[in-house]
C-alpha cells in the first residue's frame, strides 16, 4: 500500500507516544483455546527475542513515553527470564499488568514476581464449570486457575479476573459472576468475543444471538446494583452488536504499540495480516524511527486514508473509522468502513453473520482448537488462498 508522503509526515507530526506497551513474549502456550487472539499461523514466524533483546525494547519504549506494560503471549510464565523482565521494567518506572492463564504461575513465581516489582495480574477463566472450561482449553486447568488466585491474593495483588463470553457460555453469566463475588474478586471483566484470528476461524460456533448477549447485560445490570462498589464489573458488547464500531486502539498508533514474541512491532495485535502493508522488526529498527516513522504505523493515522461514508462522518474524530482488521477480514480491503457500523455499505456482512447465529445450536465437533498442527494447516491453507485475494 502506497503512503504519500505529505500525508505520512502530517500523521507523524501529529503523533503522540505509545502510552501503551504489549510485550507478547511468546506465542507458545500450554492452552488450546478457540477464541485466542494469537495468529492463527504463528508457527510461521521466526525465534523468540532474546532477553538482551527484550532488556533493550523496555527501554526503548520508555524513552519514547510508554507507561503501562502488559506481560503476554501465548502464555508468558513459558518464559524463564519473566521475572527478569519484570524487574527492569519496574526499575524503569512502568506499571506491569502479568496477563496470564495461571498455569505456571506457582507460589514461588508470584513471589519473585513481588519482589522484582510486578504491579497486577489479571487471570483468564473460560468458564464457571470445570467441564466447559476445561473442553474450551482443551486441558485440565479449571482447579489450577481456583488455586492460583487464592495465592494471588495472598500475595496482596488485587483480585483481577477475565472471562471471554461468546455462545458457549454466556448462558452462564449468573454462575460466572457468583463465582467471581465467591472467590471475592475485585475487577471482573466479561469481555464478549473480538472476533479476529482463532475466534474468526471459529465465529459460526461462537457467536451468541442477540437475546443471550441482552439477557446477559441486563444479569451483569442487576448484578452491579446488587454488589455496589464490592465489586467492579465491566461488559464489553461483541462489535456484532453495536450499531457504531470501537475507536479501535483509540485509533491507529495513537497510544498502542506491540511487540511480538519475533520482534515485529504493530500498532494492534493483530495488524500482521493486513496485506500490502509492512511492519518492521525492533531487531531491524530503533522503536523510535518504528512509532514515528515507518509506513506502516503512519498507513491509518490521522484521517487522510478515510473514504465515504467516513471521511466526511462527523464522528470520524471519535472511532476513527472503527477496526481496520475488521474491515479486511470482512471486506477484504482495509480502507473500508468497519462493518461494524451501521452506516457502513458492507454492514449486510455483520447482518448476516447475526442471522446465523440465531439458527440451532452448532456442532461443536467443528471446533477448530488452538494447537501447533492447526496452525500450520491454517497457515498452508492462507498461502494457497493468498493470490485468490489480490
Amino acid at each position: 500500500m502506497a503512503i504519500a508522503g505529505s500525508a505520512t509526515e502530517s500523521a507523524s507530526a501529529r503523533c503522540g507516544p505509545p502510552l501503551w506497551l504489549l510485550a507478547e513474549v511468546t506465542y507458545r502456550c500450554p492452552l488450546h483455546c478457540v477464541f485466542c487472539y494469537n495468529p492463527v499461523d504463528y508457527t510461521r514466524y521466526g525465534e523468540e527475542l532474546t532477553t538482551e533483546e527484550w532488556l533493550r525494547v523496555l527501554r526503548e519504549a520508555r524513552k519514547l513515553g510508554a507507561a503501562q506494560l502488559g506481560f503476554s503471549g501465548g502464555e508468558p510464565l513459558v518464559r524463564d527470564d519473566l521475572e527478569i523482565l519484570v524487574a527492569e521494567a519496574h526499575q524503569l518506572g512502568y506499571y506491569t499488568n502479568l496477563i496470564t492463564s495461571g498455569v505456571g504461575l506457582t507460589e514461588q513465581r508470584i513471589k519473585a514476581f513481588k519482589d522484582a516489582g510486578l504491579d497486577h495480574i489479571q487471570l483468564s477463566f473460560q468458564d464457571s464449570t470445570q467441564e466447559l472450561n476445561d473442553f474450551l482449553t482443551h486441558t485440565r486447568t479449571f482447579d489450577l486457575k481456583a488455586r492460583v488466585i487464592k495465592v494471588v491474593r495472598a500475595y496482596g495483588y488485587p483480585t483481577v479476573l477475565n472471562v471471554v463470553l461468546h455462545r458457549l457460555n454466556i448462558d452462564h453469566i449468573e454462575q460466572i459472576l457468583a463465582m467471581a463475588e465467591a472467590m471475592g474478586v475485585e475487577y471482573l471483566e466479561l469481555a464478549n468475543t473480538q472476533f479476529y484470528a482463532w475466534a474468526m476461524v471459529n465465529r459460526d460456533l461462537l457467536l451468541p444471538t442477540r437475546e443471550q448477549v441482552e439477557r446477559a447485560e441486563a444479569v451483569t445490570n442487576a448484578f452491579r446494583q446488587r454488589v455496589g462498589d464490592k465489586m467492579r464489573v465491566f461488559f464489553v458488547v461483541p462489535d456484532y452488536y453495536a450499531k457504531r464500531p470501537k475507536a479501535c486502539m483509540n485509533g491507529w498508533g495513537s497510544v498502542f504499540l506491540t511487540i511480538t514474541a519475533d520482534g515485529v512491532a504493530l500498532p494492534c495485535h493483530e495488524a500482521r495480516q493486513l496485506p500490502g502493508l509492512t511492519f518492521p522488526n525492533v531487531r531491524e529498527a530503533e522503536l523510535s524511527w518504528i512509532w514515528n516513522e515507518s509506513p506502516g504505523f503512519n498507513a491509518y493515522r490521522g484521517d487522510a486514508w478515510m473514504k465515504e461514508p467516513c471521511k466526511t462522518c462527523p464522528e470520524r474524530s471519535k472511532d476513527f473509522g472503527g477496526c481496520r482488521c475488521q474491515a479486511y477480514l470482512l471486506t477484504g480491503d482495509a480502507t473500508n468502513a468497519d462493518p461494524a457500523c451501521d452506516l457502513s455499505p458492507h454492514h449486510h456482512v455483520i447482518e448476516e453473520a447475526v442471522l446465523r447465529a440465531a439458527e440451532p445450536q452448532p456442532d461443536v465437533r467443528k471446533i477448530v482448537f488452538r494447537n501447533d498442527k492447526n496452525s500450520r494447516a491454517l497457515s498452508e491453507r492462507r498461502v494457497l488462498e493468498e493470490p485468490k485475494r489480490q
